[in-house]
Parts: C-alpha cells; structure tokens; sequence
C-alpha cells in the first residue's frame, strides 16, 4: 500500500512540475534557444525578394550617408524605373527620411510620385512606461510618431521600421500594426507587402497576433542569405535593371557602422541586418508562416497527462525499453510541435522533454536503489549459507528475486555429525557445549565453502551442504569428497585442541550421495529456507547415520564419478532405514587432488 501511495505521489509531482513550469516559463531563455533551434529552420529564401545595400563600398565611394543629398535615391529610382517593362513592383526603403535637407527632397518625392511604387518607413516612439490598454494589459503605449518629410509622406505609403526584441535582446517578434490617436499604423514589411500585392492583383492575407499585439517572425533564411546587390554598383550602371524585373527591391544599411544590425534567433554568432529583418517578415507575410504563441495552460495541462501516464508505463518497462520510450516520445513532441508552429501556433519546447527526462532518470534511480537494497538482502542471506565465490557468481549473474519454487538438479549432498555430542553434552557445562559446538561448526563451515559448497542448514549437531546448486558447479562430485575429507582431517586437529582446553574430545561422521534432487526456496511467503529434498538427500542422511567416528562413507554412485580420484575400503551394502533395498557403500580414506 505505501508503495502505492509513493507512486501515485511521484506520477502527480511529475505532472504538477510540468504543469507549473509551462505556465511560469520560469526558463525563459532557455526556452528561447530551443524555439531557436527548432522553429527557426532555414526554408529557403523567395527570389523575388532582392536587397540593395548601402554597403562599405558605397559608402567608401559617395561619403557618410548623413551628407547625402536624397536626389540619389532619385537616381537609384531612375536606374530602377526608367523601363516601365522592367521596372520593380515594389521599391521599399528602410532609411528614416525626417526632415528636409536640400534640393534633393523634391526630386526624390517627384521620383516616388512618378513610380507609384515606393514604400519608406516612419518610427513610433513609444512610451517606456507600462500602461494599461483597453485589454488591461500592460504595454508600452506609442507616444509619437516620426515621419518622412511631408511632400515624400505625401507620395509614398510608409510603415513603422520599429522591430521588438525580446528580454534576451534577439529579434523573434513583430507588431503588424499600432494605433496612435486613432489612427492605424502597419509595419514597414506589411506595407510593403499589401503594395505587392496590389501590383500582382492578389489579396493580402492577415497576420494572426497574440493579445498583446504580437506575431512571432519565422525567419526564412539567415544574415547573408537573401540576393544583396551594392547600391553603387546599380548607380554606376554596373547592374543590368532588367534583373529587378517584377521584384520586391528593398534598400537599407549592409555595413556594420551604420547600427542598423540585430540578433536574431537563427544568426549564432553574426547579427542580421534591419533590412534583412524585413526582408525575412516579408517573405512570412507572402508565405503566410507568422505564429502566435499558443495558451501555456491548455499545452501545461496536456503535458502533465502525458507525462503523469509516461511515469507509470515508464516504472513498467525494463531499462532499455524506457529509455527508447523517452526518445521517441521527445522526438515526435519535438515533431509535433514543429508542424504546429507551421500551422501557426508556437509552445514551449523545454519542459516536457525536461520534465520527463527528470521522471525517467528518477524512476531508473529508485529503481537501481531498490535493486541495490535487495541485492544487498540477498546477498547477506546467501552469504551465511554459500561460499564466497558462489556469492560473487550470484553477484555478477544479477539474478536477485527471491521466490517460493524449485527446479531439478543433479546435486552432491553431505551430511556431517558429531560422535557423542549428547553424552559429552550432559557433562559440560552449556557455555562449555556452545564453545565446542562453535569450534566444530566453524570447521565444518570453512571445508564447505572451501570446496565452493553451499551451507544448506545447521540440524541441532549436524550440518547439512550440497554441491552444485544455487549454480551450476564444476566437478562437485570430486569437490564434495574433498570437503567431507577436510572436515574429516580438521577433526583430527580439534580433538587435540578440545581434549587440552576442556578434558573433551569429539569426532566426526560424514555422510555423501550424489543424484537429482528439487531444490530452490520452500517454505511459505514470509518463512522460506533455500534447501534441497528428495530420496538423494534422504540417501546421504542415512549414510552419515550409519559412518562412525572418522568416517566418510559415500554410495556406489557417487564412488563411479569419482574413483579415480580417491582411495576407498569396501564397506559392503548396508540396509538403510526408509529403503526397500540396500546401499552399496564405501569408506574414502584417501583423495587425490592432483
């Protein structure tokens, strides 16, 4: 019951973290450089889409864009337009033209009048502090606006150039339209973009946004990606005007020092320029690929059922299974939500796969834990009754569950008992008896497990071993011999040491048969002894029932496998009680190790 209880705990832990972490977004950036690598694919660039860059060269040749007169954007519209067959169909600029500066502003407002194809920007200027809007949601309300001088306001569209970094200072999000005092404004790539579509005789399609305002930007390709031509060398005639054919041409900053480069979520290291910003918004206002962040809660709640219904198939499964579970399962949720982000809704790509993975390897820790404490338990067990390199086999086999049932084995099984223990007993006193009865076990545990014997019990005076279970062992016919002749010779040495130390002396028979036999834990679910029964055992008894004093007597099986090995005196057969039949019986006074 209180393993149940745990689980159930552990599996709404999971769930609840999962849940709590999504809506709180606590990870934030590290969300962001997930979404980064996943949502942020390049797709492919739109060749319609063609940048003219105010680039080092240009400027290396025609001065500092600030002491420009604006007649060279007239000629730039010149060398674009002159041939109404080749001309652009829509010619963006992302240049802030506030302010008049000379002669120049008339000619390149009479140029874009002429055209009927220029789009320029303005610039918001936002309040910094939060206000609440008309959704009580606190943003930063547009406090003004700066725009073209009046006669270039008049004759071409123009949109905001203002981008909206997100906390980490990168570029994932735009505002396809503002209101300031009433009045609508759109961004500089959607104005730009409506005109396009105006000149192909196409609807534009409308960009879905977040409560606050926002569009994620699915950014098609990376800084340097998008055809970039230098402005000088469309002035200087260098560039044939028949390749803006039909083309969405937008001009603006390609040079480092003109501060007009940002970062972006598929840029690593290189920062992109603000009109390859736009370019990129423009390709996603053509293809329709904007996505809005999706509701943390719905997805949180998802998230916490799979991952709560994961944890428990996950304690189910063996290790490997598992661990390929949560692969494919971070796999096709990565997947998911890639196509999902298509479709136009984006969600957070950390927690799940975070959460699980903190499910599956707290789920593999408990596991090895448990494993580790029966294993422990086991081993303990074993120990008291099995020699240690049986133990280290059952070490290294990892098989640990311990169960009620059997199986059937060929086993060597011996019996040893003390000649005369009662008699000797009745005279000592029982600290006296113990003494004796701990020196004569310890001996006789120590032949055992020498010999890679497994101890099966203590019966009063006697010992009870077999050879060749719980594992299979090599020659354990010849190694229970050797065993029974140990503890046989250590007997002689502990007559001597009992007879000085208590006036005593004791002596050993030992009994030892060989045949099949069931063994395995018998007994019931909270009482069970690892043990071994049947008429071999029975047979072994009674052998050591009928050996005397420094006896090993062993049956006419077990002399077949091993006779030519030790040295034995005929006994004859001898009547054993139970038996219908008699035993052929031996004495082995010798083994021969060698």
């Amino acid at each position: 019951m209180k393993e149940k209880i745990r689980r159930s705990v552990e599996t709404l832990i999971a769930g609840l973290l999962v849940f709590l972490l999504t809506v709180s977004n606590v990870l934030s950036d590290l969300d962001f450089i997930a979404k980064d690598r996943l949502y942020q694919i390049p797709r492919g660039i739109e060749s319609k889409i063609k940048i003219i860059g105010i680039d080092e060269r240009t400027l290396a040749e025609l001065g500092p864009i600030q002491t420009w007169s604006r007649g060279r954007y007239a000629e730039l519209l010149d060398v674009l337009c002159s041939n109404s067959e080749y001309m652009p169909a829509v010619i963006g600029f992302d240049i802030i033209f506030s302010g008049n500066v000379d002669e120049g502003d008339e000619k390149f407002s009479e140029a874009a009048a002429k055209y009927k194809n220029v789009v320029v920007v303005n610039h918001l200027l936002y309040d910094q502090r939060l206000i609440e809007n008309e959704n009580g949601l606190l943003v930063n309300k547009v406090d003004g606006v700066e725009k073209p001088f009046e006669s270039l306001d008049n004759a071409a569209r123009s949109g905001f150039s203002n981008v909206a970094p997100d906390s980490d200072g990168v570029v994932r999000r735009m505002i396809p339209v503002e209101r300031y005092q009433d009045e609508e404004y759109k961004a500089f790539s959607g104005v730009v973009y409506d005109a396009y579509c105006e000149k192909i005789g196409i609807a534009s399609k409308t960009v879905p946004v977040d409560k606050f305002g926002y569009s994620l930007i699915n950014y098609s390709g990376r800084p340097g990606d998008y055809e970039y031509i230098s402005m000088v060398d469309v002035l200087n005639g260098k560039i044939d005007p028949r390749a803006f054919k039909d083309s969405i041409v937008l001009v603006g900053a390609y040079a480092p020092g003109m501060q007009d480069s940002f970062d972006v979520p598929n840029g690593r290291s290189q920062q992109m320029y603000g009109v390859e910003i736009h370019a990129n918004i423009l390709q996603s206002y053509i293809d329709g690929r904007f996505a809005t962040n999706g509701s943390p809660v719905l997805y949180g709640l998802i998230s916490a059922l799979i991952v709560m219904l994961l944890s428990i198939i996950i304690r189910r499964l063996k290790l490997w299974q598992a661990l390929i579970l949560v692969i494919a399962v971070i796999g096709a949720n990565a997947y998911t939500l890639m196509t999902i982000n298509e479709k136009g809704h984006a969600y957070s790509l950390i927690y799940f796969p975070l959460v699980l993975l903190i499910s599956f390897i707290y789920t593999v820790s408990v596991r090895y834990i448990v494993e580790k404490a029966k294993r422990k338990q086991v081993l303990d067990a074993f120990r008291k009754y099995v020699a240690p390199e049986v133990v280290e086999e059952i070490s290294k086999k990892g098989d640990f569950k311990i169960s009620l049932g059997g199986e059937n084995r060929d086993i060597a099984v011996l019996f040893v008992d003390i000649r005369g223990f009662t008699t000797m007993s009745e005279a000592l006193e029982p600290e006296q008896v113990v003494a004796i009865l701990n020196e004569y076990l310890s001996l006789t545990t120590k032949s055992i497990f020498d010999n890679s014997g497994t101890l099966d019990k203590f019966v009063g005076d006697a010992t009870m071993a077999v050879f060749n279970s719980p594992f299979d062992l090599p020659d354990y016919e010849f190694k229970a011999v050797c065993a029974a002749m140990d503890i046989v010779n250590g007997g002689k040495a502990l007559e001597e040491k009992l007879m000085e130390k208590y006036g005593r002396t004791v002596g050993f028979g030992v009994g030892v048969n060989v045949g099949p036999a069931v063994v395995g834990n018998i007994g019931c679910d909270f009482r069970m002894d690892f043990t071994a029964i049947g008429d071999t055992v029975n047979t072994a008894a009674r052998l050591e029932a009928n050996a005397k004093k420094g006896q090993v007597l062993i049956s006419d099986v077990l002399y077949e496998r091993v006779k030519d090995r030790v040295e034995v005196k005929e006994i004859g057969e001898i009547p054993l009680k139970g038996k219908s039949k008699g035993v052929f019986v031996y004495e082995v006074t010798e083994v021969h190790n060698a």
